[in-house]
């Protein structure tokens, strides 16, 4: 039906689709921001200005290291996407911050695949799925590596009552949900997004060492720039401890707030909760954590997902298919 469906219909029709993500985008930010049931907006910014957080020397160097969080992300999409088309830095800026920006509001940041996709002729989006996923798998893998050390520490170090029966029951269902994706593997009958899982092994096989190296390597550092950049806001609002201690709560939170199930548009709120439930142990007060998190998820999601907004707006979707 679609493509019986006249040029200019089309036209209007992506035009909608455009204005419904940075509508979505926008609502939802000012929803999260001045409805927030966990943190009163005025009493957070009050909260920010009496603790002197926007003086211009503060306000510079965190904003420098929101830039190179998301260059290091940009540079590692245009990294990914080489092994099958170059792309310029300008290209993987708009793409990245597009799908930011679509991903906002969407279940599990499902609208990132689809919006990076899109920016491709169709004999491409396939394979890119897949790289976004490879992306993805090796932030996460960074995530859980370091998450595991910084939560074995934490539980080394601080009172933490652990329900073995609980613990127990999930290393069951995570054992038996591997045997399943094992076995899946194994069967070429199963397929994700249209490919078999040997195709898929296959197109795994073709991306050389280096590259995968390079994109784990890309993955650790910027890992270590939002993991440094919490900190620093966290000794910005009082928090005296030493970078070790703080590491082992950032570290431990990250883990604990990415394999909690969630839809995204809660996920600002899971790692606010699970952030003072961790630092909380370290004896750091409660408002202080929830006011970090935001602040984390402003600079991180919200000032990237506005210029995302614009690239959103900009984007022709004729043009892309006719490459």
């Amino acid at each position: 039906m679609y493509y019986t469906l006249p040029y200019k219909t089309k036209q209007f029709f992506f035009v909608l689709i455009k204005l419904a993500i940075v509508v979505g985008a926008s609502y939802y930010i000012y929803n999260k921001l001045i409805n927030n049931g966990t943190l009163d907006f005025r009493v957070f910014v009050d909260f920010l200005s009496k603790n002197n957080v926007f003086t211009s020397k503060n306000m510079v160097f965190v904003l420098f290291l929101t830039i190179f969080n998301w260059f290091l992300e940009i540079l590692k999409w245009k990294k990914l996407v080489s092994i099958i088309k170059n792309i310029s830095i300008s290209q993987a800026t708009k793409q990245s911050l597009s799908a930011l920006t679509a991903s906002l509001f969407t279940p599990n940041r499902i609208g990132e695949y689809g919006a990076k996709a899109i920016y491709f002729p169709k004999r491409f989006r396939k394979r890119i799925l897949l790289l976004n996923l490879i992306g993805n798998v090796s932030q996460m893998s960074i995530t859980v590596i370091l998450g595991v050390i910084g939560l074995y520490y934490f539980i080394s170090t601080y009172s933490v009552e652990i329900s073995y029966y609980r613990v127990s029951r999930f290393g069951l269902l995570l054992l038996m949900v591997s045997i399943f994706g094992v076995l899946g593997v194994t069967q070429n009958r199963y397929k994700i997004k249209g490919f078999s899982m040997n195709r898929i092994m296959t197109f795994l096989k073709e991306i050389s060492f280096q590259k995968k190296s390079l994109i784990l390597l890309l993955s650790l550092i910027r890992y270590a720039i939002f993991s440094y950049q919490f900190y620093f806001l966290l000794t910005l609002l009082g928090v005296e401890l030493n970078y070790p201690e703080i590491m082992i709560g950032i570290t431990s939170m990250y883990l604990l707030s990415s394999v909690i199930p969630s839809l995204f548009i809660f996920d600002v709120v899971v790692k606010g909760s699970v952030a003072v439930y961790i630092f909380g142990f370290m004896g750091i007060n409660e408002f202080t954590v929830l006011c970090v998190t935001t602040l984390m998820w402003i600079l991180n999601f919200v000032l990237p997902s506005v210029f995302g907004s614009f690239h959103v707006l900009n984007f022709n979707y004729f043009s892309s298919e006719d490459q």
